[in-house]
C-alpha cells in the first residue's frame, strides 16, 4: 500500500508501507521524471524501503562486487558505485526540478547531504562531509583514530533538468549484508546506522525528522 501526502502545492511526498520492488521503483521514476519534465505531474518525493539488493551505479568496479550470489544486483543507472539496500533503511528518491535551483547538480548534491545531516542532529548524531567523497559520515574515534563510517549514501542522475534515485540512510539495516560489496569504492572505512550507534529510532521517527528538515534545505 501507498499512502500519499502534499506538503505544499508543488511536491508530493509518498510514503510506501511495504517494500517497493527495486524494478517497479526504477518503472515509476522513468514515467514521473518524464511528466515531471513535461509539466504534467507535481515533483514527488517518495519514502520506501527495498527487499535485500544490492545496486551498481555507473562507476561501479566489477571487483567490488565480493559476493555475487549473495543477493540480487540491479544496474541503476545513477551515479556512483555499488551501495546496499534493504530492510531497516530509509531510502528516499528525489525526483525534483532543477531548474528551481539554477541547474546546478553539484549543488544539489550538496543540499541532500545536508538534509541527511541536519536531520541525523534531530537524534544527537554529528554528521559530515568528508572532502571527495560523497554522502554523509560519522566520526568512529572508538574504533580508532582515523575511523569514519558512512550512515548515509547518495546517487542521483538527472534527465531534461529533472532528479531521480536520491539518498539511502541507514536507520536499523542489518550491516552484515555490506559485507558483500566494497560499498562506494571505499574499503579502509566502514558502514553504520542510527541504531548501531546507540540510537533506537524508527523509520517513523526518520521520516519525520526528514519532512521537518526539508524545506529549510530545498
Amino acid at each position: 500500500m501507498i499512502r500519499s501526502t502534499s506538503q505544499n502545492d508543488d511536491i508530493e511526498f509518498i510514503f510506501a508501507d511495504e517494500p517497493v520492488d527495486y524494478l517497479e521503483a526504477l518503472a515509476f521514476m522513468e514515467q514521473r521524471v518524464r511528466q515531471i519534465a513535461l509539466g504534467e505531474a507535481k515533483q514527488c518525493v517518495w519514502f520506501l524501503e527495498h527487499a535485500p539488493l544490492y545496486t551498481a551505479g555507473t562507476s561501479a568496479q566489477e571487483e567490488d562486487l565480493v559476493s555475487k550470489d549473495l543477493f540480487p544486483v540491479y544496474k541503476a543507472g545513477r551515479g556512483g558505485q555499488y551501495t546496499y539496500h534493504g530492510p531497516g533503511q530509509r531510502i528516499v528518491y528525489i525526483m525534483l526540478n532543477l531548474n528551481n535551483y539554477d541547474r546546478d547538480v553539484r549543488c544539489f548534491v550538496r543540499k541532500i547531504e545536508n538534509w541527511m545531516i541536519d536531520t541525523l542532529g534531530h537524534f544527537n548524531v554529528s554528521a559530515r562531509i568528508v572532502p571527495d567523497r560523497v554522502g554523509v559520515w560519522v566520526d568512529r574515534p572508538e574504533l580508532g583514530t582515523e575511523r569514519c563510517d558512512k550512515i548515509g549514501a547518495i546517487g542521483i542522475r538527472v534527465r531534461k533538468w529533472v532528479s531521480f534515485h536520491g539518498l539511502s540512510l541507514n536507520v536499523e539495516p542489518d550491516l552484515t549484508h555490506y559485507n558483500g560489496i566494497i560499498p562506494c569504492g571505499i574499503s579502509d572505512q566502514g558502514v553504520t546506522s542510527l541504531v548501531d550507534l546507540g540510537h533506537p529510532i524508527t523509520l517513523h521517527d526518520v521520516d519525520q525528522a526528514l519532512l521537518q528538515e526539508f524545506e529549510a534545505n530545498f
